[in-house]
C-alpha cells in the first residue's frame, strides 16, 4: 500500500517511518482478514490512525518463519558482523530521532521532550548491545579427569516472543530486541496495541540496518488469544514480557508447557524515603523525576513516599511549590511539560485512588480533579498527605501523577513499612549519612535502587526485580545473558 495513505497528523522528515501495517516473513502487509484496530491519541481522545490487527494462524506463520531465519541467521553471521548490524541501527534511530520522537509522543501522549529523551536512551541500548555481541565469552574447565578438557560455548536460544509495554514504546522494544540480535536469535515482537507505530518504525530501520527480514517479525494484534501463541508454541524458546505481574504470571505458566526461558518485567510498589539528614532540595527534585516523569506512568515509579515527620512538612512544600509550574497538554506542543494519561481507564484509576485515600483521611494539598480545560486524559498532578497502609495506593500501584505521602520516625520503622508489599522492583531513599546509605541499601528488598537520586536506569546497569517484579535481568552486562544458553563440551585427548 502506497505510504501516503497511512500518515500522521503531522509533518516528519521521513515519512516512510510511519506504517500501519505488520512485517511477516519478509513482508510489510495487513492482515488477510483486513481486520483493523483504532489507535488512540491520548491528549485528544481521539483515533490517531488504524493499526493492522492479525490473528492466531498469522503469529504461528511468523513464529515458522522466525525458526527458519535464525538458522540461517546464527550460522552465516559472525558476532563481528551482528555488532555491525546493531551499530548501523544505532545511527539510524539518532538520525531519526525527531521522527520517532514524534510519532511516539502522540500515540503515547508523553511530552515532545521526554520523548526525544526515550528514543535516545533506546538507542543507548542498541550501541551497549553492539559492543556486547563481539564480547561473549566462554571458559576452559580444568577437568578431573586425565587428559580432558572442559570447554564451555554460548549459544542462542532460538526464536524469541517479546511483548511490550505501551509506556516506554521505543525504549522496551530495544532494551529487549537489541541482546536477541547481538545473541544470534530471531524475534517476533507483538507490540503494545496502544502504542504500535513506534515499534513499527524501529523494526524498518533495523531492516534499513541490514538485519535479515527473516529473522525480525512486528505483529500488532488485538486478539489476546494469538499473542498467546508466543507463550505455547513449541518453537518460541523464550519470552519476555514486561506489564502487569497477573499477566506475567499467566504467560509464565504458558510458557512452562514447554519449558521456554522467560524474562519479566512486571508491577512495582516503589518506595521512596526521605531521611532527616536528607539534602532535602535533592529529594524534592529525585521526587520529580521519580513520580511525575511520564506523569506517573512508569514501572519504577515512586508509589510511596516516606518522610521523616522531623521535615515532612519542608518536603511537602517544597514539592508543591515545584509542581506548580508544571503545564499540562498535548505533548508536541510547545511549553508542555507533563501529557495526558494514556486511556480513560488509566484516569478512572487515579480518581479512584484520591477519593479512597480522602475518604480514610488523607488530606489533599494540591491537585485532586481532572483538569476543566482538557479534552483528553488528564489528571492533575496530586499530592496528598496523612497516607497510611489501609489506603488502595499503599499497595496498588496508581501509575499517574499521584505523589502519597506517608509519615515515619525511625530508619527501623520506615524499613518495614518500605519492604511490606509482594513487590521488590524500584526504591529510593535520600540521606548524607554514609553509613546510613550502606545499611540501608542492603535492608531494602528491591532489585534495583536510587540513592540520592531519582534516576536509576542505563544500559549498563541491570534491570529488574525481585518477589512479585520479576525474573530476569535487562542491559548491563548480564542482558546478553538471558537470550544464550551455556553448552559444556568435554574432549578426552
Amino acid at each position: 500500500m502506497n505510504n501516503s495513505l497511512h500518515q500522521l497528523p503531522v509533518q516528519i522528515a521521513n515519512p516512510t517511518l510511519f506504517d500501519s501495517r505488520g512485517f511477516i516473513a519478509g513482508k510489510w502487509r495487513y492482515a488477510a482478514s483486513e481486520k483493523k484496530f483504532p489507535v488512540t491519541e491520548p491528549s485528544s481522545g481521539q483515533v490517531l490512525a488504524h493499526c493492522a490487527d492479525f490473528s492466531q494462524e498469522e503469529f504461528v506463520e511468523a513464529i515458522e518463519e522466525a525458526d527458519h531465519g535464525f538458522r540461517k541467521y546464527f550460522h552465516q553471521t559472525t558476532a563481528k558482523q551482528r555488532s555491525s548490524f546493531l551499530r548501523k541501527w544505532n545511527d539510524l534511530i539518532l538520525e531519526n530521532l525527531d521522527d520517532l520522537a514524534k510519532i511516539l509522543s502522540l500515540e503515547n501522549g508523553k511530552t515532545l521532550l521526554e520523548a526525544k529523551g526515550e528514543v535516545a536512551y533506546a538507542a543507548s541500548f542498541v550501541s551497549w548491545f553492539a559492543e556486547e555481541a563481539v564480547r561473549s565469552y566462554g571458559d576452559v574447565i580444568p577437568s578431573s579427569y586425565q587428559n580432558t578438557t572442559a570447554l564451555t560455548f554460548k549459544e542462542p536460544v532460538g526464536v524469541c516472543g517479546i511483548i511490550t509495554p505501551w509506556n516506554f514504546p521505543a525504549a522496551m522494544i530495544t532494551r529487549k530486541i537489541a541482546p536477541v540480535f547481538a545473541a544470534g536469535c530471531s524475534v517476533v515482537i507483538k507490540p503494545p496495541s496502544e502504542t504500535p507505530f513506534t515499534a513499527i518504525a524501529l523494526v524498518k530501520l533495523a531492516l534499513e540496518a541490514g538485519f535479515p527480514p527473516d529473522i525480525v517479525h512486528v505483529v500488532p494484534t488485538k486478539d489476546r488469544n494469538a499473542s498467546l501463541e508466543l507463550a505455547t508454541h513449541p518453537k518460541v524458546k523464550k519470552i519476555s514480557f514486561t506489564g502487569s505481574t497477573n499477566v506475567g504470571k499467566m504467560l509464565t505458566k504458558l510458557a512452562a508447557g514447554t519449558m521456554k526461558r522467560v524474562s519479566m518485567e512486571l508491577g512495582g510498589n516503589a518506595p521512596f524515603i526521605v531521611f532527616d539528614d536528607a539534602d532535602i532540595e535533592k529529594a524534592v527534585e529525585g521526587a520529580l523525576i521519580c513520580k511525575f516523569r511520564s506523569s506517573g506512568q512508569t514501572c519504577v515509579c515512586a508509589n510511596r513516599l516516606y518522610v521523616h515527620q522531623d521535615v515532612l512538612e519542608d518536603f511537602t512544600q517544597r514539592l508543591i511549590c515545584r509542581v506548580q509550574s508544571f503545564k499540562l497538554g498535548r505533548g508536541i506542543d510547545e511549553g508542555i511539560t507533563h501529557g495526558p494519561l494514556v486511556n480513560a481507564a488509566a484516569v478512572e484509576k487515579v480518581k479512584s485512588h484520591v477519593a479512597d485515600a480522602i475518604e480514610k483521611g488523607g488530606q489533599l494539598r494540591y491537585g485532586g480533579a481532572v483538569p476543566a480545560d482538557t479534552s483528553g486524559y488528564f489528571y492533575q498532578p496530586t499530592i496528598i498527605t496523612n497516607a497510611h497502609k489501609d489506603m488502595l495506593l499503599a499497595t496498588d500501584e496508581t501509575f499517574g501523577p499521584l505523589a502519597a505521602i506517608f509519615a515515619f520516625s525511625s530508619e527501623e520503622e520506615v524499613i518495614e513499612m518500605a519492604n511490606d508489599t509482594e513487590f521488590g522492583l524500584a526504591g529510593y531513599f535520600f540521606s548524607e549519612n554514609i553509613n546510613r546509605v550502606l545499611r540501608v541499601a542492603q535492608r531494602l528488598e528491591c532489585g534495583m535502587l536510587g540513592v540520592n537520586t531519582g534516576l536509576i536506569s542505563a544500559a549498563e546497569t541491570p534491570f529488574g526485580g525481585v518477589k512479585e517484579s520479576g525474573i530476569g535481568r535487562e542491559g548491563s552486562k548480564y542482558g546478553l545473558g538471558e537470550y544464550q544458553n551455556i553448552k559444556a563440551v568435554t574432549i578426552r585427548g
